[in-house]
């Protein structure tokens, strides 16, 4: 169970991805990218902009059954991609390495590279930009939202009424 939280902001995972993109760069050409589902979208998509890829592929790995962990399974295959030679496989995290694994397997000779990596998940990438502490939770911009909190003073002059 996570004990600490990690808030990743829209404009600090872009500049993540920019960064991941950067050291990318010698490793080119890829024929395509292959975007893990659903975190690796975003990510892909910046890093297929910046590496002027048009190619852009997915992989859906469920690992999940409402909150119990089960057998990962690919619901949606990647086959553009073949056994992934030439491609590059983005994801935003590496955790336990559970999808990381079975996308390995389904693209053998894919280079695998992820914004974030936890140390159990950490040798199954290529290539990350921040490593994570194994106990942290990480906040995504798309798995949160703005939520308005009055100003303290207004706090102050209601208890006064």
């Amino acid at each position: 169970m996570a004990v600490n939280y990690a808030t990743v902001t829209w404009d600090q995972l872009h500049r993540d991805a920019r960064i991941l993109a950067e050291a990318l760069v010698p490793k080119m050409p890829f024929k395509g990218v292959v975007a893990v589902t659903r975190g690796g979208l975003i990510p892909a998509a910046i890093i297929a902009r910046e590496l002027n890829c048009r190619l852009v592929e997915t992989i859906s790995v469920v690992t999940y059954d409402e909150e119990e962990r089960g057998k990962p399974t690919i619901i949606k295959s990647p086959d553009a991609a073949g056994d992934g030679e030439g491609f590059l496989v983005i994801d935003d995290l590496v955790d336990s390495g559970v999808t990381a694994r079975v996308v390995r397997e389904r693209l053998p000779k894919a280079y695998f590279a992820c914004l974030y990596a936890k140390p159990a998940g950490m040798k199954l990438t290529n290539h990350f930009v921040v490593e994570v502490p194994q106990d942290t939770w990480v906040l995504f911009p798309w798995d949160t939202a703005p939520l308005f909190v009055p100003p303290l003073a207004s706090k102050t002059m209601d208890k006064a009424d």
